[in-house]
């Protein structure tokens, strides 16, 4: 048996074996692993002698890890287990004549993690000498020292597995693990932590001079275990000096590369003991003990992190790990000063450590590597924190924010080895920017605590290097540039954060005052002038984050506007589309001070707005992990093409601009799109894909123009906007039609349906009512047989606009259309559903249609549902939702469509009848008025059996949040309904519902009488509580 498995291992992990044979071999292989016994044939496998080559042995120990994982191994098990693996090991790591080779790093470590898999089961009651036993290997026969290489590094190993087993906190575990674990760790404590701490203690006494192998996974097993260990154990003299030596100059004992990897580890070590939790004062002493300060400030000190930091030959990885430990230092020091319950006596202990740490933070944050400056954000993130709090009280706080704040605006700047723009350049950048972010949020911490500093020390930056751009006459560094311009943009967080620069023509704060100063710097100096990309964009940026400055220094606005024109024809296509989209931000901020300049930008940009439709390359699809579009694409060039679109739109729409001329201006754009229309229109007739194409994206060019030129809607009295002139409109209205002709001659593509319906809502805002008369085209066009679900339910919103924005206006065209309009509706809601995608266009079809019916009630258009055109389909759209209603399975749906009834119920139920009698008393009842005859009686028996279908449904489950909603929702139309009905609802509820459900009188009696005394938020809680007594 033993040769079969291992020549199935050997085929299964022999890369040249035939397929098949590999197949068998793996399905032989799973089948040992679930085999009760397989363990014990993979255990006399793995030691037996000769030993198996590697890979036997590794998978054979795989399969004896899942037993004991999988527990198919009983108590006996594990006790043969204990005795071969333990034997094993003596024969393996403390053979008398040294002969026997050790096993290879993945053999040792697969076995300590087999024997750890052991310690966990039967350390606490049969394997009381685990610890004892492994120590033994350490030494060899009749010695009383360490003196057992193999066996040191083996029995370290071992230890270093246990931890990270049974304490390693990055680890997920089962409250049961967890409790195991921990139980574990104190029984470790309690039996044998002083031992192996002796251990230790023996170990780097007997071979700090040896072998540096042993002396670093010795290292290694303390930093280790010391986040659970007693430290008192652990720190002593022994190995403080150790520490101290092997972080110092490099000892001649050993070579260099030895004893850097000894300096690497003892730092870690370092950060690992001062991990450990326990009380401030007892956590500010460690500090000292350790001398962290002294161990830092000698490493910043040594060669590799001193003379070669500006060289290639800076150690970063050595940078960093000390990083770590002030990070680790300050952070501990921070959260002594923060708590409430810190003596005096240690606060000034900590007060005084944070002043000795804080050159040290700084020294790794202002480090040009961005890796070791990330490296100590979050403790200087956790020192702003605390001076957020505490500096207004301390001068010697408010004396260390001006270097942490020099320090950030410093690293704020690009380094000298970065390139902007470049392709081999990207992951670099998207770094750095992400760096930038962050220390943004430091910035704002340094505003908060100080903003009389921010704002000078800002102010000073900017200024000095605006003076020099001047007087250099722009001979200047690109990223001395970009840090002022980057910085200036960031300065209006706290400059513009009520809303804008000026109030009543003067600044609305001193922050804003110096903005305005660095403003007005900006422009004399045509700091625009600078060629680099980078600058142009954080120009253009900077003009439309403070545009309120241009308002208020209009004689600025057309320079500014030279320099959008001319980045806006960039070679470079991050710049060129990027200009494109904050040259419209620009141009609506300040639409009504641009109409003299309306005819010259509109010529300037007119070679801009040619369309040029593009077919994606076949394969452009196939890339999953992009998901940003590329600059140059054609789908890019054209989005960004659009905000140009609507740009010329804003500025011919200005008051300053007499009407005749923004109908020469739109006719001069809107006559080309024209002509192309029609001129593809025949061929994406005929089939033509990249004509259609074409097609669409001169819909979309001419639906966007609209868009820009109007912000304008129907309806809308809290808007200052008015409706363009008659003659605009007019010419809209050939836009409306040319759009139209195109949806007709194209109407089963979906591209076009959908760049139609994009320019009719777009429309609505300069067409006003005009476009009422083309509507039932429209509606003919967007909603062809291939329409989606997704396609009607967007049309529905549009709809939804249309019905606010003109509401009694369109009920005659309305009237007409509605029947065809919802057989289509109906038609995609029963269609099958094939996927998810279809899954969640069904959902949102329903709401749209729920949501549609519920705008028509709330605009005095509910006449409409009930027409004599429309009658016949009434009942068909009271079934759609009622079936909504019962639905449990879509709660969000089911109150949807109960929010409809309860709107039809207070639209054509009449006046309200409830209060005027009690059901209490013999009082003559006031009789239901509904302005549609016969509804009191029709709500009763249609509507209110609803409210009783979705308690009563066996799977319903009342505790749920969302089935709650509903049953408050059908609480809501209950008192509805009695609302308008009276006593007459009273009595349908005791004859014809109540007491068919089973209840009794008195439970009656208690319903009825809650419906009719409890407001409506009470009888909701009521009822969603009356259904949950009822499910018990």
């Amino acid at each position: 048996m033993d040769a079969q498995i291992e020549n199935a291992i050997q085929i299964a992990w022999n890369p040249a074996s035939d397929q098949n044979l590999k197949g068998q071999a793996f399905d032989f292989i799973n089948q040992l692993r679930s085999d009760p016994q397989g363990w014990q044939i993979c255990l006399n496998l793995f030691i037996r002698t000769p030993r198996a080559s590697e890979i036997v042995r590794h998978v054979a120990l795989e399969v004896i890890n899942h037993a004991v994982q999988a527990r198919q191994v009983g108590l006996d098990g594990f006790m043969l287990l204990k005795d071969g693996l333990l034997q094993y090991a003596r024969a393996m790591y403390k053979a008398a004549d040294g002969g026997v080779i050790a096993d290879n790093v993945t053999i040792q470590n697969k076995v300590a993690q087999t024997i750890t898999y052991l310690f966990t089961t039967l350390y606490a009651r049969e394997w009381p000498t685990f610890f004892n036993d492994f120590m033994d290997l350490t030494r060899t026969s009749n010695s009383s020292v360490p003196d057992n290489p193999s066996g040191i590094i083996f029995y370290l190993r071992l230890l270093v597995s246990i931890h990270d087993e049974i304490a390693e906190v990055l680890l997920p575990r089962s409250s049961e693990e967890q409790q195991r674990d921990n139980d574990l760790k104190d029984l470790v404590r309690e039996r044998d932590a002083k031992a192996i701490a002796s251990s230790w203690q023996e170990v780097l006494s007997h071979w700090r001079t040896r072998d540096s192998r042993v002396v670093e996974q010795c290292l290694a097993a303390i930093g280790r275990w010391a986040s659970w260990t007693d430290l008192s154990l652990i720190v002593n003299d022994t190995l403080l000096s150790l520490l101290f030596e092997l972080v110092g100059p490099q000892n001649s004992t050993v070579k260099a590369s030895e004893g850097e990897n000894l300096r690497d580890v003892s730092i870690v070590t370092f950060t690992e003991i001062l991990a450990k939790k326990m009380k401030a004062e007892d956590k500010l002493e460690l500090i000292d003990v350790l001398r962290i300060e002294t161990v830092v400030s000698q490493l910043l000190t040594s060669p590799a992190l001193n003379e070669m930091r500006s060289t290639s030959n800076y150690d970063t990885d050595l940078a960093e790990k000390v990083a770590k430990l002030v990070n680790s230092t300050v952070v501990d020091i921070v959260a002594v000063l923060d708590s409430s319950s810190t003596s005096e006596p240690a606060f000034l202990r900590a007060d005084s450590q944070l002043k000795v740490f804080l050159p040290h933070v700084l020294r790794f944050f202002s480090d040009e590597y961005d890796e070791i400056c990330s490296t100590v954000i979050a403790s200087l993130t956790d020192i702003l924190a605390y001076f957020r709090k505490k500096a207004k009280f301390n001068t010697d706080y408010q004396m260390m924010l001006r270097p942490i704040l020099q320090a950030i605006v410093a690293k704020m700047k690009y380094d000298e080895t970065s390139s902007w723009g470049a392709e081999d350049a990207q992951t670099d950048e998207a770094e750095f920017q992400d760096l930038r972010k962050r220390l943004r949020i430091l910035q704002q911490a340094v505003a908060a605590v100080d903003e009389p500093l921010y704002i000078d020390t800002i102010s000073t930056v900017v200024g000095t290097i605006f003076e020099k751009f001047q007087s250099q006459r722009g001979q200047l560094d690109w990223r001395d540039v970009d840090l002022a311009m980057h910085e200036m943009f960031l300065f209006g967080e706290l400059a513009v954060k009520a809303g804008g620069l000026y109030s009543k023509t003067k600044p609305v704060s001193p922050a804003a005052e110096r903005l305005i100063n660095m403003m007005f710097k900006l422009a004399q100096i045509d700091i625009a002038s600078f060629s680099h990309p980078a600058i142009q964009l954080q120009y253009m940026e900077i003009c439309v984050r403070y545009s309120s400055f241009f308002e208020a220094n209009p004689q600025f606005i057309t320079r500014a506007l030279e320099y959008f024109v001319q980045f806006m024809h960039h070679k470079h296509p991050k710049v060129k589309s990027r200009s494109w989209y904050l040259f419209q931000r620009f141009v609506k901020h300040l639409r009504q001070q641009m109409g003299n300049l309306a005819h010259t930008v509109i010529q300037s940009v007119s070679d801009l707005l040619t369309v040029k439709a593009e077919l994606p390359e076949e394969d452009s699809g196939n890339d999953d992990m992009s998901s940003d579009e590329d600059e140059d694409s054609a789908d890019a060039t054209f989005n960004a093409q659009l905000y140009l679109y609507e740009a010329i739109g804003c500025i011919c729409s200005t008051r300053a601009v007499p009407v005749e001329n923004q109908v020469v201006y739109l006719q001069s754009v809107m006559n080309p799109l024209f002509s192309d229309l029609e001129a593809c229109l025949g061929s994406a007739k005929a089939g033509d894909a990249l004509a259609t194409l074409q097609v669409h994206h001169l819909m979309m060019a001419l639906g966007t123009l609209a868009r820009g030129f109007s912000d304008w809607t129907p309806a809308n009295t809290s808007s200052t906007a008015s409706p363009p002139a008659t003659a605009v409109s007019e010419e809209f209205a050939k836009v409306a039609e040319a759009i139209l002709v195109a949806l007709e001659s194209l109407q089963n593509s979906f591209e076009i349906r959908t760049a139609a319906r994009f320019a009719f809502s777009r429309l609505i805002g300069v067409l006003g009512n005009r476009i009422l008369p083309q509507l039932p085209r429209w509606i003919d066009g967007l909603l062809s047989q291939t329409s989606s679900k997704d396609e009607i339910a967007l049309f529905l919103k549009l709809l939804d606009q249309v019905v606010y924005g003109f509401k009694t206006e369109i009920f005659e065209i309305l009237n007409a259309l509605l029947s065809p309009f919802l057989q289509r509706v109906f038609t995609g809601i029963a269609e099958p559903i094939t996927g998810t995608d279809d899954e969640v266009q069904l959902a949102e079809l329903k709401r749209e249609y729920l949501g549609f019916l519920v705008v028509l009630l709330g605009n005095d258009l509910g006449s409409v549902l009930v027409s004599t055109t429309n009658q016949p389909l009434f009942d068909t759209v009271i079934s759609t939702i009622e079936h909504f209603a019962r639905d449990i399975t879509d709660f969000p749906i089911a109150k949807l469509a109960f929010s409809v009834l309860i709107k039809m119920t207070q639209t054509w139920g009449g006046p309200d009848v409830s209060s005027q009698v009690s059901h209490m008393s013999n009082g003559v009842s006031v009789h239901p008025q509904p302005t549609l005859p016969g509804f009191d009686q029709f709500i009763m028996e249609r509507f209110s059996v609803l409210c009783w279908a979705v308690p009563t449904n066996p799977e319903f489950k009342p505790k749920d949040a969302q089935g709650r909603q509903v049953l408050g929702e059908a609480a809501n139309l209950q008192k509805a309904i009695y609302a308008k009905t009276g006593a007459k609802y009273l009595s349908w509820l005791r004859d014809a519902e109540l007491r068919g459900m089973g209840m009794d009188d008195a439970t009656m009696e208690e319903y009825l009488g809650a419906l009719c005394n409890l407001d409506g938020r009470a009888f909701k809680l009521f009822f969603q509580n009356f259904v949950q007594r009822g499910d018990r």
